[in-house]
C-alpha cells in the first residue's frame, strides 16, 4: 500500500485481519481471499481475430441469460475501444460502489482546495459503522489523514471510513459533483448507507455505464487530474476483496476494482490489466438466489473475458461448461 501501511497503525490491521476470522461480517467483508501476484502487463498485444470477439460476445450474452436475477454489464477493449455490453444503463442499489464516485469526490474536493488528503482526521465513538472494514476495531481518539481513509474505505470497503470522508465533503457536494462530473444515474441518499438486508426508501443507485464512465476516465489520467487519476488507479490496485472478478485471474495479471453487495446487490467493477491487452469490465447484478451464486457468475464472466485475453478466444474454457460447475466456488 502507500502512506496507509505507516508502522504505528500496522498492529491494527494485523489485530483487525485476525478478528474477522472470528466476528461475522457483513457486506463486503463476507469473504477476503488471497492476493494474486501484480507483475507489470506485456507491451506487446495477442493479435485477436476480430471473429473472436463475436464469439466471446456471444458466450457472455449466453451466460448471463442464465442467471436467476438482473444483470448489467460492460467489457470495453482498452486498446481498440470494441464494447460488449448488456443493460448497460440498468440502475441497481449501488451497495459499496458508491465508494468509488465518492472517493473521486474527494479528490476533486482536494483540487479545488476544499480539504486537504494530508490533513488530521479524529476517530470519535458516534464515528464507528459496523458491517466491512477494519477501522471498527480503533480506539476512538486514533488520528488519520483523510487520504488514509481513502484507502481504507476502498481497499477494505470500510464503513466506518467512508462515514469520516462524508463528514468531510458532505451529501449535497457530491451529488453536485456526480453531476458535474458526468454522471447520469448515480445517486447518493444518507438512507442508502443503512445496513439493513431490506429495501430502504432512498438507495444509493448507479449502473454500468456510469462505473464504466469513471474507470476508464482514472485509466486515461482524465479525472481531476493526472496525478489524482494516478493515485486513485494505485488505490483500486490494492482492493483486497477477490472473489469476483479476480477468483480465476491469471497468475502475474493485474486488476484494479471496487466491488459492492448489499440488499441483493452484488457487483464488481475494474480494471484488467493483461498481455493480451487492457480492458475494462463492469459487471452488475441484483438478484433472486443467493450471495454465493451472485458472485460465482460474476467470477464466471470475469473467466470468460480473461479466457478470450489470454488465449483469443481459440479454445475458451468456460464455452460449453455449465453454470455453477466449480468445485472451488464460495
Amino acid at each position: 500500500m502507500t502512506s496507509l501501511l505507516r508502522v504505528r497503525k500496522q498492529a491494527l490491521i494485523e489485530v483487525a485481519v485476525c478478528a474477522t476470522l472470528f466476528i461475522p461480517l457483513t457486506g463486503d467483508a463476507q469473504r477476503v481471499a488471497p492476493v494474486v501476484a501484480s507483475v507489470s502487463p506485456a507491451t506487446t498485444p495477442i493479435a485477436v481475430n476480430p471473429e473472436d470477439w463475436k464469439a466471446f460476445s456471444t458466450t457472455l450474452r449466453t451466460r448471463a441469460r442464465r442467471f436467476n436475477g438482473t444483470v448489467g454489464y460492460i467489457v470495453k477493449d482498452l486498446r481498440t475501444g470494441d464494447v460488449v455490453a448488456s443493460n448497460q444503463a440498468g440502475v441497481f442499489p449501488s451497495a459499496s460502489l458508491i465508494k468509488l464516485p465518492i472517493m473521486v469526490a474527494a479528490f476533486q474536493a482536494a483540487e479545488e482546495g476544499r480539504v486537504s488528503l494530508s490533513a488530521p482526521i479524529t476517530l470519535r465513538r458516534q464515528d464507528i459503522r459496523g458491517g466491512s472494514g477494519v477501522l471498527k476495531f480503533s480506539a476512538p481518539g486514533t488520528v488519520f489523514t483523510l487520504r488514509e481513509l481513502l484507502e481504507y474505505m476502498i481497499i477494505h470497503s470500510d464503513n466506518t471510513a467512508t462515514e469520516l470522508v462524508l463528514q468531510q465533503l458532505g451529501f449535497d457536494y457530491c451529488d453536485k459533483t456526480f453531476r458535474h462530473l458526468g454522471l447520469q444515474d448515480t445517486e447518493i441518499h444518507p438512507d442508502g448507507f443503512r445496513l439493513s438486508s431490506r429495501r430502504v426508501a432512498d438507495d444509493n443507485m448507479t449502473s454500468p455505464r456510469d462505473m464504466a464512465y469513471l474507470l476508464e476516465k482514472i485509466y486515461k489520467r482524465d479525472l481531476v487530474s493526472a496525478d489524482a487519476s494516478g493515485q486513485m488507479m494505485d488505490i483500486l490496485k490494492h482492493q483486497k476483496l477477490r472473489d469476483r472478478l479476480p477468483r480465476y485471474l491469471p497468475t502475474g495479471w493485474e486488476i484494479a476494482h471496487k466491488t459492492g453487495l448489499l440488499r441483493r446487490a452484488c457487483h464488481d467493477v475494474g480494471i484488467v490489466f493483461s498481455p493480451g491487452g487492457d480492458y475494462l469490465i463492469c459487471v452488475l447484478t441484483s438478484h433472486d438466489s443467493t450471495y454465493k451464486v451472485a458472485k460465482r457468475f460474476i467470477a464466471t464472466l470475469g473467466r470468460i473475458t480473461f479466457d478470450y485475453y489470454q488465449t483469443g478466444f481459440h479454445n475458451p474454457m468456460l464455452q460449453t461448461r455449465g453454470p455453477d460447475t466449480n468445485p472451488t466456488a464460495g
